[in-house]
């Protein structure tokens, strides 16, 4: 998995790629905690090049929305583009938690 992170206007675009799964996510956890630590409140995760994405992946979108929520912020998903995370995300209901848009630029606008 890659993980490249950019602000932009106050919010953090988290993009990452290949798969994201129990063996790879200590990193992005650890990324997502240092910038929450560093006070970040709003971020953007784009999923546009994931091509897996497990329970243990599911569970970091979960805590990082849940402690930018407790800052006052908030987190968008961008296009799961990959029809098994788009599958994914639609039987565990995580797209009527998380706001999910077409394009970074269009999540950006909603903040």
């Amino acid at each position: 998995m890659n993980i490249d992170v950019k602000e932009q206007t106050g919010v953090f675009v988290i993009t990452l790629s290949d798969r994201v799964d129990a063996f790879n996510v200590p990193p992005l956890r650890e990324k997502m905690q240092a910038l929450l630590n560093d006070s970040a409140v709003n971020f953007i995760v784009d999923l546009s090049n994931v091509t897996f994405l497990d329970s243990s992946g599911m569970a970091s979108l979960v805590n990082l929305l849940k402690n930018a929520r407790q800052s006052g912020g908030e987190v968008r998903l961008v296009n799961p583009s990959h029809v098994d995370v788009a599958r994914t995300l639609s039987l565990t209901k995580f797209d009527r938690i998380f706001d999910i848009r077409s394009t970074v630029e269009d999540a950006i606008n909603q903040f």
